[in-house]
């Protein structure tokens, strides 16, 4: 008997024990997708947790041109269109594409490709990078010899504009130098094309210049920062202890130094890319500023050879409070902001559901029936009514620290679904589809976001082929674990095929 146990399966301690903790919430549905996809699980060192992230792109050329940290590899990108044989003249998407690295490896191999986002900084940012070829060497140089010699007057006072949640977040001389450079952007002879290129290296700039950085949920404030004094002072007069007057980075960065920087980097890689050109910088890139459950319908059925994309997580990270900085500088106001919230898949716990929206959708497009069908399927998948009723249960237990989550969840894969819906329909047989994406737990409760998604996607009529996962497992909040113990929790890749006829 003791021989066996070297036997077991090296995929089992990358299933959930136990998904309610302290067994308060029936997980039949749950224990019974485990079982079901567990055969389909491969543990793999195709990819990482630097692979599915930012961190490999950071020093690689043109992909290091926005530090967008919810983003994804070129490799990891290669490999995936390796897996589904793409070649050039096919057509795949990315339904959230943020900064653009699947478009843009996509033509660099001469593949075609249509993507949306919804956040102003992917349009700067795609629009950028697809110009690569395409920039004058000599007017770029210039601009940035231009840069260079710039000097704010003393006598300038304007700054840049600010909300609520960006106010005070720069040194006064660099909230001056950010209305200045844009103004003087603004008035320059510079084509579009080079003007939008020194758009991103300033939003690219931000953060480094400022007293904030991004920190999850939220921005982190630095202990410098006007903000964090006034706050402590307010509390102190309160008779509150103060918040740590903690330090985010070890130098703000000056922002002309800062731009600067940016630009010469930018330069250089636009240099070696027009140097090194290929042959497929004529493949296309159809992208489309607004969300993916509003304009995939509208496509027609079985023009994808593929989908490679990653979701906002289901994680409550707000990316309109992460990225406000650069929200604002592109010109959103308070109102915007909120919009852009709720326009995003549902991932905080501030969103609203968009059923309502999408059926009038639906019903403008003529598929009434079409938009219930999707519903009646959503509402047959027994796995996910477990985990809105347990979810319930928990918060009756008070054990959810905010009531947002259920409607945050329900929201998330009830969108989602309705994206599976219609990628399916928009694929071509023998397509394949890739989404990277995050499991987790609110509440002592797990939720598999890999397994679900798969019931979804099989109810649509894809084929489960792999689902890749991380050796390195992550973990849970503090909070959680400190109530219900730790459980780790898996990340990776779920692979989906549309089949031949």
């Amino acid at each position: 008997m003791e021989q066996l146990s070297f036997m077991k399966n090296p995929t089992d301690c990358y299933l959930v024990d136990t998904f309610s903790a302290d067994h308060l919430c029936d997980e039949t549905e749950r224990r019974l997708l485990e079982a079901r996809y567990a055969p389909k699980l491969e543990i793999t060192e195709k990819f990482n947790r630097q692979s599915v992230s930012y961190q490999l792109s950071k020093k690689d050329v043109l992909h290091s041109w926005l530090r967008y940290k919810e983003g994804f590899s070129a490799s990891l990108v290669n490999l995936l269109l390796d897996e589904m044989n793409a070649v050039p003249g096919d057509w795949i998407m990315d339904p959230f594409m943020g900064s653009g690295t699947t478009a843009l490896v996509c033509r660099m191999r001469g593949i075609n490709s249509i993507g949306y986002d919804i956040m102003p900084i992917s349009d700067v940012s795609l629009r950028a990078k697809e110009a690569c070829t395409e920039y004058n060497l000599d007017e770029l140089r210039e601009m940035l010899e231009e840069v260079r010699a710039l000097e704010m007057p003393a006598a300038f006072q304007r700054k840049t504009p600010y909300v609520a949640i960006t106010q005070d977040a720069y040194p006064e001389e660099t909230e001056r130098f950010l209305q200045y450079i844009s103004e003087w952007r603004d008035g320059a002879v510079y084509s579009a094309e080079a003007k939008n290129l020194l758009t991103l290296c300033i939003i690219n700039s931000l953060e480094r210049v400022s007293y904030t950085s991004k920190s999850g949920q939220y921005l982190s404030w630095d202990g410098r920062s006007k903000k964090v004094h006034s706050t402590n002072a307010a509390r102190i007069a309160k008779g509150k202890k103060p918040f740590p007057e903690k330090r985010v980075r070890g130098e703000i960065l000056p922002a002309k130094e800062t731009i600067l920087s940016e630009l010469e980097h930018v330069l250089g890689d636009i240099v070696c890319i027009q140097q090194s050109a290929g042959e497929h910088t004529d493949a296309q890139i159809h992208y489309t500023p607004g969300s993916a459950l509003y304009e995939v319908p509208m496509l027609p059925d079985g023009i994808l050879k593929g989908v490679i994309t990653s979701p906002p997580y289901c994680n409550r990270y707000d990316y309109t409070r992460t990225y406000a900085l650069e929200l604002v500088y592109l010109g959103a106001d308070e109102d915007r902001i909120k919009k852009i919230r709720q326009d995003l898949l549902s991932c905080t716990v501030e969103s609203k559901s968009k059923l309502d929206s999408l059926r009038r959708f639906y019903e403008k497009l003529g598929k009434t029936e079409r938009f219930e069908s999707i519903c009646e399927t959503i509402k047959a998948n027994k796995a996910f009514s477990e985990v809105l009723r347990a979810l319930s249960q928990r918060k009756a237990h008070g054990d959810l620290n905010n009531k947002g989550v259920i409607q945050m969840v329900d929201g998330y894969f009830t969108e989602l679904a309705f994206l599976y819906a219609e990628l399916y329909r928009v694929c071509r047989p023998g397509a394949m589809v890739a989404f990277v994406n995050d499991n987790v737990r609110y509440g002592g409760e797990v939720i598999p976001v890999d397994f679900l998604s798969c019931s979804f996607a099989e109810q649509f009529g894809f084929k489960v082929k792999t689902v890749y996962t991380l050796k390195q497992q992550k973990g849970n909040s503090s909070q959680q674990m400190a109530k219900f113990g730790k459980v780790s929790l898996r990340k990776g890749i779920t692979v989906w095929t549309k089949e031949q006829l």
